[in-house]
């Protein structure tokens, strides 16, 4: 397939090899400027300037953020929470997921097909503070049954860090 022009946009489900490049090199570096992307991807600024902004405005960027030394911050302690409901109707889940959302220590966040309906990825500063979210917090969450707990000794590869 041939590429469109340096300023014709694609569409919706089409991205080509510089809206890819474009994407490639902000997960890497989202701090790029746009005259260092464009030279990088071989376009000018404005259209790729244009690109950029269809991007964000089509969703496939969702926005930009600073990757941090959670260990120089004191939350290197991660946890792993398998998280049974006691109904899982449409409604309970919705229920749950919109609750799960606001608990800052949730990292993530996903439902399972399994023997337990989610697994929760908990960042705190020690196993004392997980204890207290996993009981006031998690444990309260609309329709929890039970949780079982998986205490990470050490991340060995995170692509978010």
């Amino acid at each position: 397939m041939k590429d469109k022009s340096p300023t014709q946009p694609s569409s919706d489900s089409e991205l080509d090899r510089f809206d890819r490049a474009i994407i490639d090199l902000l997960a890497q570096d989202g701090r790029m400027t746009v005259t260092d992307l464009a030279a990088q991807i071989g376009l000018s600024k404005t259209p790729t300037q244009v690109r950029l902004k269809r991007l964000v405005d089509q969703g496939y960027i969702l926005g930009f953020r600073a990757v941090t030394n959670l260990a120089k911050l004191g939350l290197d302690h991660v946890a792993f929470t398998e998280v049974k409901l006691s109904d899982t109707r449409e409604n309970a889940l919705r229920d749950f997921n919109a609750a799960v959302r606001r608990i800052p220590e949730v990292e993530e966040c996903h439902l399972i097909a399994s023997s337990f309906d989610y697994l929760l990825k908990v960042r705190t500063t020690d196993i004392r503070r997980y204890r207290y979210v996993l009981g006031e917090k998690i444990s309260s969450l609309p329709h929890v049954a039970s949780t079982s707990t998986f205490v990470a000794m050490e991340t060995i590869l995170d692509h978010d860090r």
